[in-house]
């Protein structure tokens, strides 16, 4: 995934100057992102961030985290990388932890890669997608929603019922904190990529927030081929957009539209909200 980013990036590995990692897969010391660091032949001075166990709200830290980074440090690119491999977590079905089914039915692996800096060179760059803002906030009264221990037999979870009902009643005022100071508040006029946590969150999210089917159909697409990936998913839904739109003809890479909105959902339960733009498309 991380070599696919860079080549179509098209730029030197040595214009890298940052490195965050996201997975929920296992910790070591050192961690993966010194690995990937030797795999790629970075340079040594890279300045590396590694994420553990953040679960599936990550894919919104990571750019977070990527955004403050390009913006306070001139010239730097940052190598934005989520890798899971969910497998870990497949174990037998246990009465006394009928949650897990769903979590082992909803999970799939998945890596994907994206690079991330301010004042982009054009040609040289083709910026994809403009990070705005971004957020994140904790959902009150959802202590024990989403859990997740790393054990000896492996990483278990254990999911409340109320997870998709605590996350779309929330969803309204996430919008409305992130979109008031663009004075938006049509929610069918701006781009989705939210984090698939499963059909239940994407349904229960839908009627609050009045969307048109068509809102979530990348989001949605992404879940269907490959499942819940935690952390890659958005990256997963990013790249599908923009490529779409595309092929579609669509005047930007978020369908068409300007505004858009990315969420991530997951343990705490904690919701990342980053507020995007497009970029419009141009003939080849």
């Amino acid at each position: 995934a991380a070599e696919k980013a860079i080549k179509e990036w098209g730029q030197p590995k040595s214009k890298i100057t940052h490195l965050v990692f996201c997975t929920t897969s296992g910790v070591d010391m050192p961690g993966a992102d010194y690995q990937l660091v030797k795999l790629l032949g970075l340079r040594p001075s890279v300045r590396r961030v590694m994420l553990y166990q953040q679960g599936c709200y990550a894919g919104g830290t990571v750019l977070r985290v990527a955004k403050d980074l390009a913006e306070n440090n001139r010239g730097a690119r940052v190598l934005v990388v989520c890798s899971e491999i969910i497998a870990m977590c497949f174990r037998g079905p246990s009465e006394a932890h009928i949650d897990s089914l769903i979590g082992q039915a909803l999970f799939g692996d998945g890596a994907a890669a994206v690079i991330v800096g301010a004042d982009p060179d054009v040609p040289m760059e083709r910026p994809l997608f403009q990070l705005v803002s971004a957020s994140q906030t904790i959902v009150p009264g959802t202590d024990g929603f989403i859990e997740g221990q790393l054990r000896e037999l492996g990483l278990t979870f254990q999911l409340h019922k109320d997870v998709p009902l605590a996350i779309s009643k929330n969803i309204e005022s996430a919008l409305v904190a992130a979109f008031a100071p663009l004075g938006i508040n049509d929610w069918n006029s701006i781009f989705w990529v939210a984090h698939p946590g499963g059909p239940a969150i994407l349904d229960m999210v839908e009627a609050e927030a009045n969307l048109d089917k068509k809102r979530m159909h990348a989001t949605r697409h992404v879940l269907s081929e490959y499942g819940n990936m935690s952390s890659a998913c958005v990256l997963f839904i990013l790249d599908g957009m923009r490529k779409r739109s595309a092929e579609e003809g669509q005047t930007t890479t978020g369908e068409g539209l300007d505004w858009g909105v990315l969420f991530g959902f997951g343990p705490g339960l904690t919701i990342e909200t980053v507020v995007l733009h497009s970029v419009p498309i141009t003939a080849p």
